[in-house]
């Protein structure tokens, strides 16, 4: 399998958190999520893949060729988009439609557009010239997200793009995610984090999983659900189930929580119903043993 990204002992030090040692490869052709509590060092393993921040140490290989992410080159083909203020407060659309066009020979100006329109912002050639400063947060991110779409590219990193979007936008977003993977029939790939695992599950492939600076899991979706199950039973079978559990809640009636598939038939021995777990509950099972850990 080809590998849009090739992460090779990356680390980052800063004075009270350490990212790494990280090691990935983050296939070709997919839309891969970064899923992790706030803190586990998503945005700091994004702004380094993207050049924002530099490295401590190790080595990123981008499309199977290419180490030097400050080559204009390789930045053309990388879209690139922050959760943060992307462009100035008192940019119009209009003058973010212009600075982009001058910064990138792969932006699409009429494509962009179309995004805003998509979006139900302001058309940018319209006389309505309203500042980002006085857009909604989610209204701020759908511009950020229109600039980066109508851009020609290879692949998308994104920082947590759907978190102040509304339900409906997040949905429209979804869509331009099957759309942008699909142009280029296995040529794009997509990279994002996200706090919104439930609304992002049906266009995320792959994961990987961050706590405390380092990766603790990653996989393709539906190889995870298999090598993970969703376990509920009753609280007077708990203490016989507990051993197989990997991480687990309860109340005086009942539990529930994840374990490894390779336990499903001693579990079924203690009552237990077996199900296959969504991302989301996969998502706090995986993320609940890792903090359980920190703490022994």
């Amino acid at each position: 399998m080809n590998h849009v990204i090739e992460i090779k002992g990356l680390t980052k030090n800063y004075k009270d958190f350490t990212l790494g040692e990280i090691s990935a490869e983050i296939p070709c052709g997919f839309s891969t999520a970064l899923i992790g509590a706030n803190g586990a060092g998503k945005t700091t393993l994004i702004d380094i893949l993207c050049g924002v921040t530099a490295k401590s140490t190790g080595e990123t290989i981008y499309f199977e060729e290419m180490t030097d992410i400050g080559e204009s080159r390789l930045r053309n083909r990388i879209g690139y988009c922050s959760s943060m203020n992307f462009f100035p407060a008192d940019c119009t659309l209009k003058e973010v439609e212009i600075s982009m066009e001058l910064g990138f020979d792969n932006f699409d100006k009429e494509k962009f557009s179309k995004l805003c329109q998509r979006f139900k912002l302001e058309v940018p050639t319209g006389k309505k010239r309203k500042k980002l400063s006085k857009f909604s947060d989610g209204n701020k991110m759908r511009t950020y997200l229109a600039a980066v779409l109508a851009r020609d590219t290879e692949l998308l990193v994104l920082d947590e793009p759907a978190s102040s979007l509304d339900p409906l936008a997040r949905d429209i977003l979804c869509d331009m995610f099957r759309e942008y993977l699909s142009e280029r029939d296995g040529e794009r790939s997509i990279i994002f984090s996200t706090h919104n695992i439930a609304d992002m599950e049906n266009v995320t492939d792959y994961a990987i999983f961050m706590a405390n600076g380092k990766i603790i899991e990653r996989g393709f979706i539906e190889e995870l659900k298999q090598k993970y199950i969703l376990v509920h039973g009753d609280a007077e079978n708990f203490q016989k189930a507990k051993p197989f559990m990997m991480s687990f809640s309860g109340n005086r009636t009942s539990f529930e929580g994840i374990a490894l598939a390779e336990h499903a038939g001693m579990l079924k021995r203690f009552d237990t119903a077996i199900e296959l777990p969504t991302l989301q509950q996969l998502s706090i099972g995986i993320l609940r043993k890792a903090e359980n850990n920190a703490e022994v």
